[in-house]
């Protein structure tokens, strides 16, 4: 599973010049589903997201999380996140997991956001949305449940 979140002073999506999901300051995850993601890779990256170290202090230090600052998530789907592009000029979506699979894994994961209280607003899996954000920092991190860390 991976993520690309940015941290947000607003963002939104339109669906047909329609808002349909519209947040203030937190983060924005576009979230792309591998064909052999599990449960546990969702719940590896929902905790890792909602401890992140993500927002700055008063001292302008990536010292408070999410929760620390009582802010929101705006999580969108994404299956181009698992393109291989190392072959040819035309993108491969092998890696992508199938709709159905992806659809339940994407929402068990905005759950576990829930779960944990913290306010969500989702984008419509499968739909073209426009995305409009305010990237604060700029701040943008990547994370692939692949690549935890080994203990």
């Amino acid at each position: 599973m991976i993520a690309v979140v940015q941290r947000t002073g607003k963002a939104s999506v339109e669906i047909d010049s329609k808002v349909t999901a519209a947040i203030e300051s937190g983060m924005v995850i576009l979230l792309g589903v591998n064909h052999d993601d599990e449960y546990a890779d969702a719940d590896y990256l929902a905790k890792k997201l909602a401890d992140l170290r993500f927002f700055e202090d008063t001292e302008g230090k990536m010292n408070l999380s999410i929760r620390d600052i009582s802010g929101s998530v705006l999580i969108i789907s994404q299956f181009t996140l698992c393109a291989d592009c190392r072959k040819g000029r035309r993108p491969s979506f092998n890696n992508a997991a199938d709709p159905g699979k992806g659809k339940q894994l994407y929402e068990y994961f905005v759950n576990k956001f829930r779960e944990l209280n913290i306010p969500v607003q989702t984008g419509n899996f499968g739909a073209m949305m426009d995305v409009n954000l305010i990237n604060r920092g700029p701040v943008t991190f990547v994370l692939d449940s692949n690549l935890k860390s080994k203990k």
